[in-house]
């Protein structure tokens, strides 16, 4: 009998540890309440979209990070999103992407240093164009010589000849029903 009850005695023991272990894991299922934040999908930091929008995907080929389809562009952009939720600016996030990845991301040049040339070059060309058409025109404007007008008077034999013509194509174009 001492050996019966001493495994009754333990197998008590470890249903209780049992119930503690489980009772001990569930307590914080039970703890979260609806006010921890989770109730629904997160909206997007105004932060982190200026810079997604500001940057090309490493992993789309192409495209701005915004509209990558791949699942790591996906989880940059959430780790942009969660970093803007901390604190960061949106410089501070494109600096952090650029420096993981490379300057070759970066979806607009920088407005100074060498990068400022790309903004001022495109405009300066097509004003310099838009002046060099007006100008060419206005050359070839001067340099044509003026146009003759000829009157010709027709024979009265001519302008038969040609009502004839006028009334023959009028009557074959005339639609058959």
């Amino acid at each position: 009998m001492g050996v019966a009850m001493k495994m009754l005695k333990t197998v008590q023991y470890l249903g209780c540890l049992a119930a503690l272990v489980i009772a001990c894991q569930a307590q914080p299922l039970g703890a979260q309440g609806p006010s921890d934040g989770l109730e629904g999908p997160l909206e997007p930091h105004p932060e982190a979209d200026e810079a997604i929008a500001r940057l090309k995907s490493p992993y789309c080929p192409g495209q701005m990070l915004e509209v990558c389809t791949s699942y790591t562009g996906a989880l940059l952009r959430d780790s942009m999103q969660a970093m803007a939720r901390e604190g960061w600016t949106t410089d501070e996030l494109v600096d952090w992407m650029l420096a993981r990845h490379g300057e070759q991301y970066l979806a607009y040049p920088a407005a100074s240093g060498t990068g400022l040339w790309a903004w001022l070059v495109p405009p300066a060309a097509i004003i310099l164009g838009m002046f060099g058409v007006v100008a060419t025109l206005r050359y070839m404007r001067r340099a044509a010589p003026p146009e003759e007008t000829v009157t010709t008077e027709l024979s009265t034999e001519e302008e038969e000849r040609l009502r004839e013509a006028l009334r023959e194509m009028d009557s074959a174009e005339e639609p058959v029903f």
